[in-house]
């Protein structure tokens, strides 16, 4: 029993920092976003929003930009509202902002689903066809969650609408981590290997877009079933494991932020 106790507050512990970890990079990616789309947005400077995403804003375009505007806006609201829903601490002592805060983060999570389809089908995605595919993918991830999300909690069943709760935020957090994933490849290799730089397409890409946007959902399942085993050593392994992600999530954090948010602020 005291075995499985420790294995258990070992995953416990794991899992709080990679939390950590996560809240803190999407806290200042979020102000990236602030800074650069909001900012330059209400400053008229609509041809900042290029600068690290081709084709953001295009003269002329009138709705392509308020679609890529509403995105960009509601990325700001779902990186920053994200971590906080799953909060254990301020859903106990704040529950009716938790509740209002949820309803606001579940009709982003819809409205920027929308917005992404949009821009990948007919504005066009960097990324080629295989990056609107994965994107499609990833926005019907998040219909379905947070479809469940809302039913649960409105059945009362609050332990399946936090497992929900907890798929909805990793398929919302997609684009960031793919972001993250690219800059610790980039920082492995100090180069674009696998992919060519100019057209974003290559096997590294398709190989990001299938742990970025699937392989959380699978990682959520793997954390649900250790959880719940009465076996010290798959607790103690997928503590291991999620210890090892964070280490790898940290470092492409801050060479993003060095890198690429910093810089553009």
């Amino acid at each position: 029993m005291e075995v499985s106790s420790k294995s258990l507050q070992f995953l416990r512990t794991s899992t709080n920092i990679w939390f950590i970890v996560v809240f803190a990079g999407q806290l200042i990616f979020a102000l990236y976003i602030l800074g650069v789309y909001g900012v330059n947005g209400i400053a008229g400077d609509f041809e900042r929003w290029n600068a690290n995403t081709p084709r953001g804003y295009v003269r002329g375009d009138l709705l392509g930009n308020i679609f890529f505007g509403t995105h960009v806006a509601l990325a700001a609201v779902i990186t920053i509202g994200g971590p906080l829903q799953l909060s254990k601490q301020l859903r106990m002592k704040f529950p009716k902002y938790h509740r209002i805060s949820g309803r606001i983060y579940v009709y982003s999570a819809f409205l920027i689903s929308f917005a992404g389809f949009y821009l990948s089908w007919i504005k066009g995605s960097i990324g080629g066809i295989t990056g609107s595919i994965f994107i499609s993918i990833n926005g019907l991830l998040i219909f379905i969650f947070a479809y469940y999300a809302i039913q649960q909690a409105v059945n009362r069943q609050f332990t399946e609408h936090r497992k929900w709760a907890i798929r909805l935020f990793l398929a919302m957090s997609g684009v960031w981590f793919f972001r993250v994933s690219l800059m610790l490849w980039l920082t492995i290799h100090q180069a674009p290997v696998g992919f060519n730089p100019e057209t974003f397409q290559g096997p590294t890409l398709n190989l990001l877009y299938v742990l970025c946007y699937i392989f959380p959902i699978v990682f959520a399942e793997l954390y649900f079933r250790a959880r719940e085993s009465s076996k010290a050593s798959f607790k103690s392994l997928t503590a291991v494991f999620i210890l090892l992600l964070t280490v790898g999530i940290a470092i492409g954090t801050f060479s993003a932020t060095m890198g690429m948010w910093l810089p553009n602020l």
